[in-house]
């Protein structure tokens, strides 16, 4: 039998079309080497995937073929790795794939399960899992009562990275389970190009509101977010407004980040939107009503017309530069 360590934890790490482990990989194996022995599984037949777990932090990664069908033979490859790893506990990635597996998995095995987590830690009963609620205005923790827990991880917040080990790699025996499950027969490749990064997961953010007025002018926000190489967001009021598309919104009802810097520039910090973001490590917040919410989680505010104090702001940090 493999060892695994001590209190191994099973970390399934999803890989991009281009073969390339996503952005969560690090946050996630850097989360479970806090609370002990990080184990990989990556389900994709790319190369060298292995290896870029290791140099993540993986003490062993697991391979598995992939298959035609969605979700399913992941979450065979989960009961599978799971049987034989034995973990304290299961990390994946807050994504829509992640949620998707999670929850699938957790129902196959009749696990607990502890959605959008901000962190995790261990006590002396097992393995504490640490949670943003009611919009970020409540920081509480959960245990299971019985079993390991299945745990998704919001990309970005946890900081900690894990050390690069040797790669200790191995196929996976995977029984399919012969679940039901839809099959892509085609797709079309969108190719997207932008200087700017991600969203999800981005360490810098910049978002705008409707105190922006219209989508002319929302490219002050991009002006700023290009100077600091910052990815762009949007409050729901902005993207309801036609501002941006739908993508770009930060919220409740759009993407959670957790960045190390937030700029919120005419947002006024409704409960919807600060669910979305309030883990940011160092909020700024720029608007002209001095009353609105947002400076009451903000680390720093400016009370001021944006149209003024975002454009000396933008010539301060060129200047820096230069």
């Amino acid at each position: 039998m493999a060892d695994f360590g001590s209190n191994p934890i099973l970390t399934l790490l999803e890989v991009r079309a281009d073969g390339q482990l996503a952005k969560s990989s690090a946050g996630l194996l850097g989360a479970a080497a806090q609370v002990g022995t990080p184990v990989a599984l990556v389900v994709s037949d790319a190369e060298g995937v292995a290896e870029q777990a290791a140099s993540l932090g993986a003490q062993r990664v697991l391979l598995a073929e992939p298959g035609a069908e969605l979700t399913v033979p992941v979450v065979d490859a989960l009961a599978a790795a799971f049987e034989l790893v034995h973990p304290d506990a299961v990390l994946i990635s807050n994504s829509v794939d992640g949620r998707d597996a999670a929850g699938r998995f957790a129902a196959r095995a009749g696990l607990p399960i502890a959605v959008d987590a901000v962190g995790v830690s261990r006590d002396e009963e097992g393995v504490v899992v640490h949670h943003s609620v009611f919009g970020g205005a409540f920081n509480v923790d959960s245990a299971a009562t019985f079993g390991p827990a299945v745990i998704t991880l919001r990309e970005g917040s946890v900081d900690a990275r894990a050390e690069a080990t040797p790669v200790q790699s191995q196929q996976l025996t995977v029984t399919a389970s012969g679940a039901r499950a839809a099959t892509i027969e085609s797709f079309e490749a969108e190719v997207a190009t932008s200087s700017r990064p991600e969203l999800r997961g981005a360490a810098k953010v910049v978002s705008g509101g409707r105190g922006l007025g219209s989508a002319e002018k929302f490219e002050l926000v991009e002006q700023l977010a290009d100077v600091l190489g910052a990815a762009v967001g949007a409050s729901r009021a902005a993207v309801d407004a036609g501002y941006v598309p739908h993508s770009y919104q930060v919220g409740q009802t759009g993407v959670s980040v957790s960045p190390q810097l937030y700029v919120a520039l005419g947002i006024s910090g409704a409960i919807q939107h600060k669910a979305g973001m309030q883990t940011a490590k160092t909020i700024v917040a720029i608007n002209k009503d001095a009353d609105a919410p947002i400076f009451e989680i903000a680390d720093f505010g400016v009370v001021g017309d944006l149209f003024t104090v975002v454009p000396q702001l933008i010539s301060a940090l060129k200047a820096r530069k230069a």
